[in-house]
């Protein structure tokens, strides 16, 4: 018998834990960003969840004596959390394709994220054409906005 997450998922699911993450999107430790997917609703919007640990790589230099989770990073994880989205939306598991970045519009970073925070990744899509997806991404922390941005991504071979 196989294991739970070795097995397709139905598009009915509303959680996706790491390892069906990983058979969605390519990303591994330690850019893997995201942890689980939750209140998935596929075509549509999902959750993805993010522990930040003080262990986390970019905490090394960043700041050593004042950790702030890079920017970057929390717009990566908002990425991941879209691009796993499309993916289980349209049954794209154990495949060689890959989600590129298209275009990041109207982002804006409104409070720290420090380690021991949880970040809750909100995607919504808001436009597909073809393999072109294109989402609203929140990131917050305890209810609180910490990010916000636009993305545009398209799905492509590997």
């Amino acid at each position: 018998m196989t294991a739970p997450s070795l097995q397709t998922p139905p598009q009915d699911v509303t959680e996706l834990d790491a390892l069906q993450i990983m058979r969605l999107i390519p990303h591994r430790a330690p850019m893997l960003m995201v942890e689980r997917l939750i209140d998935i609703i596929p075509h549509e919007s999902a959750t993805g969840i993010k522990v930040v640990s003080p262990d986390d790589w970019y905490f090394q230099g960043h700041f050593p004596k004042k950790p702030v989770m890079p920017g970057v990073m929390i717009i990566e994880a908002l990425a991941q959390t879209a691009a796993t989205l499309a993916m289980h939306s349209i049954g794209m598991y154990d495949q060689e394709k890959l989600v590129y970045f298209l275009g990041v519009d109207e982002c804006r970073f409104r409070k720290r994220v420090s380690p021991g925070d949880e970040l809750h990744l909100h995607v919504q899509k808001i436009h597909r054409r073809n393999q072109v997806w294109r989402f609203k991404g929140i990131a917050k922390v305890k209810d609180e906005i910490v990010a916000d941005v636009i993305k545009t991504a398209m799905i492509a071979d590997n």
